[in-house]
């Protein structure tokens, strides 16, 4: 008799993939890896970036799923995952930053070509959701996070402050703030 992957509980999944039944885990994969995804890119602003911290955040839970709470969310907990990841990477960017900034840039990486697609061959709302992607990527952490948590992803804001540890009024009033910083560098942009 075959399972059912798609009709169990992700409690019941994690508990099945923790004893090796590895189309249980994908079933996980397969139900949370764009949320995941849109948190990463949402975060960081960058599509490929993105990408490779939703694989990392699967291997991370993979190999944590001994810890996880069957009575907890899993798109919660999984968001944790990939939030730690994205506070990583931006810490390991600003090591990057720094570091290039006390190394001259060496005169062959200069030479590298840019095949980069041409602004006017980009479609117009194509190049003004990357600007906003990237100017949400800009945020301070404090206010990226729970802007993306409640409006990319959809948590509640419940959920949000239970993974933020942060309480309901200060989800609020983060992303009320985001929301005014966004607008005020969207704004800059036109003007």
């Amino acid at each position: 008799m075959s399972l059912d992957w798609r009709s169990l509980s992700d409690g019941e999944l994690a508990a099945l993939s923790q004893v090796g039944r590895q189309a249980a885990f994908a079933e996980i994969v397969r139900r949370y890896e764009e949320p995941v995804f849109r948190l990463a890119r949402g975060c960081l602003g960058n599509t490929d970036e993105a990408l490779d911290l939703t694989q990392e955040t699967f291997i991370s839970a993979h190999q944590a799923l001994s810890r996880y709470d069957g009575a907890r969310s899993m798109r919660v907990w999984l968001s944790a995952i990939a939030l730690n990841k994205c506070r990583d990477w931006a810490r390991k960017q600003k090591v990057r930053r720094f570091l290039s900034f006390a190394t001259p840039i060496a005169e062959e990486a200069e030479a590298v070509p840019d095949d980069q697609v041409g602004i006017e061959e980009a479609a117009s709302s194509r190049e003004e959701l990357d600007h906003v992607r990237r100017a949400i990527s800009r945020l301070p952490m404090n206010l990226k996070e729970p802007l993306v948590l409640r409006t990319v992803e959809g948590l509640s804001q419940a959920e949000t402050a239970c993974l933020l540890g942060i309480s309901e009024k200060a989800v609020e009033t983060r992303v009320y703030r985001a929301r005014l910083r966004l607008l005020e560098k969207l704004g800059s942009r036109e003007g």
